[in-house]
């Protein structure tokens, strides 16, 4: 009420020191950490400049090119993929969270932790491991040939892309609709039961309903996840856009093709954006807040029991032990090699460390707007700042390469351009976590510091900081995780001799040499589960 009685008085005086002829008031406080947010967003916003530029530049046989039959069949193909994987996770996601969180499943906070892991573990690494076990001639078909059975049938294509995407995507569907069912009000499902409904009818009439928002929130991660996806589509041969944008930009010298793919992506991953938009506001009109004063009693599974620990059993091996299994016996195989990872360990670590630094630094302002600003400008930006989880790895690091050959050569392949590269494409990630610390303060603790003479940015230093400390090392930690397994942006920027574990998994895997692949990617997998090691500690 304050801040709405005190808006128009402040008009009111500028105009009548306008009409006096004297100066105005001054400005606003909030309009330093603008500065520093447009700043931020103009850096988000230079992959759409950059294919405008670029779609301006196109004559009449580039729009040929967006009709032709191949086109049409890459967007076919990226759409199905996509589709097809945002149903497995959700199939699997949805009574893996239930398991986890309201069934009386043994060892279910273990089941939990393993059940996660899947998110540290890059697709690239985790369609190798697939090809090596599940291939025409992996080690399933060297178990299988006693019994008469030769070869498997081929994986590459889209039953191997959708296979690796979905087994390391489910977690983003868990992780939302987990925290939906723990927020949901017993006392419905509760009330159900009385009127005479089953269980099941229970869920599909009441729980699941309920659930409509997280499971778009879930079902549009995965989404992004799959659109975005370079590693595993290129390893399995699956053309989707990821995969033909980098072919036409590396082997073509007419990258104009390459940028008509990138915005055909970028309007994908919009319409998605909409479709996960609309399906949320389906839900509005249930009750799913955190209002529940006591907790929902355990479902007894009863004779469910060992095929729910069959289903939890079979997620944990093909996702976590397969892969760390046979990445540790790749490992063995270059055991008497000397070999140099500590190179690719810290180049990996320190870009990443970077990333999160700059993403922490430049989602404050952010944040805090969204947060303690009631200005439609600042939501605007807040809302705004998402852009960038929304543009493919591919078509972030094409307008990064085309601005710096040609606006700014001196920055052309170095360290901080590919920093710039991770902060746009994850910096949603921290202004989320950030905001939702902020969210928490009660204003009152700032303007208390305020009116002990603390100047804003010592407020912001000393109180504001500190108090979100949790939500921002959260959002941190996470920019983290993903820059690590990044593979399409390091590609593209990274500075020529600058070797990532990443970097090195994929030129060990083209080579064809399995043995070197081992040790760098355990040890990825080893710095990113720290870093969620970190994120589950800070939301406890």
């Amino acid at each position: 009420m304050q801040r709405t009685l005190t808006f128009p008085a402040v008009s009111f005086r500028a105009a009548v020191r306008w009409l006096d002829g004297r100066s105005l008031p001054p400005p606003s406080p909030h309009w330093p950490l603008r500065a520093l947010a447009l700043a931020a967003l103009a850096l988000t916003a230079a992959p759409l400049a950059y294919l405008g530029a670029r779609a301006l530049g196109v004559g009449a046989d580039g729009l040929a090119y967006l009709v032709d039959a191949r086109t049409l069949g890459v967007v076919w193909n990226s759409v199905a993929l996509t589709a097809a994987v945002v149903l497995t996770a959700s199939l699997i996601g949805v009574p893996f969270a239930w398991l986890t969180s309201r069934a009386d499943l043994p060892l279910r906070r273990l089941w939990l932790i393993l059940g996660l892991l899947p998110l540290v573990i890059p697709s690239y690494i985790g369609a190798l491991t697939c090809i090596w076990v599940f291939g025409p001639r992996g080690l399933l078909a060297g178990w299988l040939r006693p019994l008469g059975v030769e070869s498997l049938p081929p994986l590459y294509g889209f039953t191997g892309a959708w296979l690796a995407i979905s087994l390391f995507s489910y977690p983003y569907v868990v992780l939302p609709v987990r925290a939906a069912l723990l927020n949901l009000d017993p006392a419905l499902e509760e009330s159900a039961h009385s009127l005479g409904l089953s269980r099941w009818a229970v869920f599909w009439r009441v729980t699941l309903p309920q659930l409509r928002p997280a499971l778009a929130a879930g079902g549009l991660l995965a989404a992004l996840y799959t659109l975005s996806d370079f590693g595993a589509v290129a390893l399995m041969r699956y053309n989707a856009f990821t995969r033909v944008i980098y072919s036409q930009y590396t082997g073509s010298l007419d990258r104009s093709r390459a940028a008509l793919l990138a915005i055909m992506l970028v309007a994908l991953t919009l319409g998605a954006l909409v479709l996960a938009r609309r399906a949320a506001a389906a839900g509005r009109g249930y009750r799913a807040g955190v209002g529940a004063q006591r907790a929902a009693r355990p479902a007894r599974l009863g004779h469910w029991r060992v095929p729910a620990l069959l289903f939890c059993g079979l997620l944990v091996g093909m996702g976590v032990i397969v892969p760390v299994g046979v990445l540790a016996s790749w490992t063995r195989l270059e055991a008497g090699a000397a070999l140099d990872w500590t190179t690719p360990l810290l180049n990996s670590l320190g870009a990443s460390g970077a990333t999160a630094l700059a993403a922490a630094l430049a989602a404050l302002p952010l944040a805090w707007l969204a947060a303690r600003s009631g200005a439609a400008l600042d939501r605007r930006l807040f809302q705004a700042s998402f852009l960038g989880n929304g543009l493919p790895s591919v078509v972030v690091a094409l307008a990064l390469v085309f601005i710096t050959a040609n606006l700014l050569p001196g920055l052309y392949q170095t360290l901080p351009v590919l920093v710039l590269g991770y902060a746009t494409r994850f910096l949603p990630l921290s202004v989320s976590a950030t905001y939702s610390a902020l969210a928490q303060i009660n204003p009152r603790l700032e303007e208390a510091g305020r009116g002990l003479g603390l100047r804003p940015w010592q407020v912001m230093a000393r109180i504001t900081a500190p108090l979100a400390r949790a939500g921002i090392l959260g959002g941190a930690a996470l920019v983290f995780l993903n820059a690590m397994k990044e593979l399409p942006t390091t590609l593209l920027l990274a500075p020529t001799g600058y070797t990532t574990l990443a970097t090195r998994i994929w030129t060990a895997q083209q080579e064809v040499n399995f043995a070197q692949v081992g040790a760098p990617a355990l040890l990825l997998v080893a710095a990113s589960a720290l870093s969620l090691a970190l994120i589950l500690k800070q939301e406890r």
